[in-house]
């Protein structure tokens, strides 16, 4: 068994910008002590640029891809804790950030640090992500077969190939001709994004969390995944879309009715709290935290994750798919458990009349 970084040298590279790279990998640290392997193990400071880019090679699978759910900044056995996962949670994907956050690390470790096999290994990993595109532009997650915003699959991807497209700096190496193919995974994907935005009664709102390949409808996943709209993903797709130089005017009225829906949506008045219950609650003795939703006319705005497809009233759902419209419905476990209120559009609705601003300033230089 081949220990990682055994007679591995890595240099530590002081770059302020590895510090928002590691971020990147948040989502996947916390799924790995949320399993219970626990806080006390070595990990690499984010300046051991080499190390953990070392490491997220170590992880590469053959197809060029990352499994899930793994600390890319520890400094374990690579084969020990393979091992460790069963062999479905081994396979490459794109859910809970997974390949296009290892893809943009090694890609600025090769900017920083100029070693081509963070080049190469970042090169597989673009490979695997085009290779793993629908016909109909899309990228499907972990639990369904299906076009998949859960977990910012899609806007991951999307946010990475339009980073290369505009050549940010730890993208500039790469070749016009493999660009060019990015581009065009970009505009399919794209143009999905357009299609899929959900109209009711002619009125374009936001983005479900799953659709189903050939229909375009939205589907569920998991049992509690039930088709709706979201505004977690919907609001980091916005933000996406205004990320565009020069918006067609679909994007633009795209974004637009997206805006719309989240000032029409939002939640005043309302705080969601977190409090210690030492005791456990009295439904279950194990759950050690309550959250509710009190009153407080000072809040600041904010969106449920779940809304409805048929009118845009908020709901949330047990693990056994049971739709309910409060917290204090909820069973204990799943209501201190999962993050059922956030502040997500509060980042669209600020950039957005700046965002504007530049378009109109766009459109009337046409003229």
């Amino acid at each position: 068994m081949r220990k990682l970084l055994v007679a591995i040298a890595f240099a530590v590279v002081s770059v302020p910008a590895f510090g928002q790279q590691a971020e990147g990998f948040d989502q996947s640290v916390n799924r790995w002590l949320h399993s219970n392997r626990g806080e006390n193990y070595p990990r690499f400071t984010p300046d051991q640029v080499c190390g953990i880019a070392d490491n997220i090679i170590a992880y590469q699978n053959e197809d060029g891809g990352w499994p899930k759910n793994l600390d890319m900044m520890s400094r374990l056995d690579r084969d020990s804790v393979v091992a460790a996962l069963k062999p479905r949670s081994r396979r490459s994907t794109l859910d809970n950030s997974a390949t296009h956050a290892q893809v943009e690390y090694l890609c600025e470790a090769y900017r920083t640090t100029g070693e081509e096999r963070f080049r190469d290994a970042a090169l597989r990993g673009m490979e695997y992500i085009l290779g793993t595109q629908y016909p109909n532009g899309g990228w499907r997650g972990w639990d369904a077969d299906a076009i998949t915003f859960n977990d910012d699959v899609m806007y991951g991807v999307l946010s990475l190939w339009l980073e290369i497209i505009y050549a940010k700096p730890r993208f500039a190496w790469v070749d016009p001709a493999f660009r060019e193919r990015i581009r065009a995974s970009w505009d399919r994907g794209l143009d999905l994004v357009l299609r899929c935005q959900w109209v009711r009664d002619g009125v374009r709102t936001v983005w479900a969390q799953q659709y189903d390949h050939g229909t375009l409808q939205p589907v569920k996943a998991r049992s509690y995944e039930l088709p709706g709209l979201v505004a977690g993903e919907s609001a980091n797709i916005v933000m996406l879309l205004m990320r565009i130089r020069k918006p067609s005017p679909e994007v633009v009225e795209a974004v637009k009715a997206a805006v719309a829906w989240f000032d029409a949506n939002k939640i005043t008045g309302k705080r969601i709290v977190t409090v210690a219950v030492p005791e456990g609650l009295p439904e279950d003795r194990s759950v050690k935290k309550d959250r509710r939703m009190v009153d407080d006319p000072d809040a600041a705005p904010i969106w449920a994750r779940y809304y409805e497809l048929g009118g845009d009233r908020f709901f949330l759902c047990t693990r056994e798919g049971v739709k309910v419209y409060s917290l204090a419905e909820m069973p204990a476990e799943r209501r201190s458990g999962y993050s059922w209120f956030g502040d997500w559009g509060s980042k669209v609705l600020k950039k957005y009349p700046s965002w504007l601003a530049k378009v109109e300033k766009q459109a009337a230089r046409k003229k």
